[in-house]
């Protein structure tokens, strides 16, 4: 048998003839900086993206940050990285039956959360308090509060995409303007939010997502959900008795039949969470492809070339639930809130999460000194402020004061630091600070 080498051409041809019209293609990918196709010939567009994403350092990272439950305590909560990963399952599941780009919609998914902070979105609450002002331990200075802007983590990703993560001669590692476009919108965003992104190209700020997005953006909500859920039954937050009296877990143990009822607790847990999953799934699927065939329809859509004239006009819940199956996932978000996030040993870790970066960002804005030697470069390069390595010990506090303390982008700097934290390193600093270590410091 001759088996031949299946070149990038050949993948861009085979996309043509097997996704959906409305699929988004990959020879129609576009970065902000130019890279010669030539230079691989392997591998289409979106999957370099994927690739190059998953040998980020901040992807790495994401194993040791909190979804919901601290990781550090128990083998099988979830890390914001398992999360990660099962949103690109779901999404992709999504996308394949709807014929969208499963390359897209894997490599927006494992980039999705790159920007998110340790201790879940605690973590993120707390650094956009500080830089609104609003933080009852840290008060930033007036003219650092209106300029530094925002903070989310969504838009926080693509900085981490756009600028940190360093493997080539430029910052950032060049993603398709379609990957970034999806990671920023898979959750909320907002035309004029005040965020410092390197740069708005390609990300069509004022329009919907394209649907490989509008997958991963459900995909992120499906699996939150039902993976908190899960947890939150392991865990022991919430007993199984009262998730099965929800409309949702109702229609699951109906469509399951009598059966249900005769498997022990833990079986009915597992039954329980996997038919929860594949009831959303479905829906979303039917429910997205109903409301494509329809806009397909009004607008005369016949093959792709007709759709890419129209794709911006998409609405952003075209790949969503419907109306019925929303309430159920609505009732299930609430119930989880209640039962789960918001009870004492969640409230107990998002606390303590307070606590630890509220003191880092405390100490680093009052005594640079104590970051390290790389983070006080980076401030002396991109905001030309003096590198306090090299000052006088007499004359720091005065240039602290004076220099650093009048720059919002030291402010953001500090944040930027915080925010690419896991969990562990947060927790190892905040010991080294407050209670420093012989062997560690001196």
């Amino acid at each position: 048998m001759n088996i031949g080498v299946v070149n990038r051409e050949e993948l861009e041809l085979d996309e043509a003839r097997r996704l959906s019209p409305v699929a988004t293609r990959s020879n129609e990918a576009t970065r902000r900086r130019f890279e010669p196709q030539e230079s691989d010939n392997l591998r289409v567009a979106f999957q370099r993206d994927r690739d190059r994403i998953l040998h980020a350092r901040a992807f790495r990272r994401l194993k040791h940050k909190t979804q919901v439950f601290v990781p550090h305590v128990g083998d099988h909560p979830r890390t914001r990285l398992t999360h990660t990963l099962e949103v690109g399952q779901v999404a992709r599941t999504i996308a394949r039956a709807l014929g969208l780009n499963e390359d897209l919609v894997e490599a927006a998914a494992l980039g999705h959360d790159l920007g998110h902070t340790p201790f879940g979105h605690t973590g993120e609450a707390v650094l956009d308090e500080i830089l609104r002002g609003e933080n009852r331990d840290v008060k930033l200075p007036a003219p650092v509060v209106t300029g530094v802007g925002r903070f989310k983590h969504n838009y926080q990703s693509l900085r981490v995409v756009d600028l940190f993560e360093r493997r080539y001669a430029q910052p950032g590692i060049n993603l398709t303007d379609q990957v970034r476009e999806a990671i920023l919108k898979h959750t909320s965003w907002k035309v004029n939010f005040v965020f410092p992104l390197p740069e708005l190209g390609g990300l069509y700020l004022d329009s919907p997502c394209h649907l490989e997005g509008q997958a991963v953006a459900v995909g992120d909500e499906i699996a939150q959900q039902t993976h908190d859920l899960e947890d939150g039954l392991r865990a022991g937050s919430v007993p199984l008795e009262d998730v099965e009296k929800l409309a949702v877990a109702r229609r699951v143990m109906d469509e399951s039949g009598s059966g249900y009822h005769d498997e022990r607790s833990w079986d009915r847990q597992n039954s329980l969470v996997r038919g929860i999953i594949r009831l959303f799934v479905s829906d979303v699927v039917k429910t997205s492809a109903a409301r494509i065939g329809v806009f397909c329809e009004r607008h005369g859509i016949a093959s792709h070339d007709d759709f890419r004239e129209h794709s911006r006009e998409i609405s952003q819940t075209t790949v969503w639930f419907s109306s019925e199956v929303e309430e159920l996932f609505t009732e299930l978000k609430t119930f989880i809130y209640a039962k789960i996030i918001n009870q004492s040993p969640v409230s107990r870790q998002d606390w303590r999460a307070r606590r630890v970066l509220t003191a880092l960002f405390e100490a680093f804005w009052r005594e640079p000194s104590v970051m390290p030697d790389y983070l006080l470069l980076r401030a002396a390069e991109e905001f030309e402020l003096p590198y306090l390595r090299d000052v006088p010990l007499k004359r720091v506090a005065a240039v602290v004061a004076e220099r650093y303390h009048a720059c919002p982008g030291f402010a953001r700097l500090i944040v930027d630091h915080l925010a690419g934290m896991s969990d562990r390193f947060a927790l190892e600093e905040y010991s080294a600070l407050q209670l420093p270590s012989p062997d560690r410091d001196i």
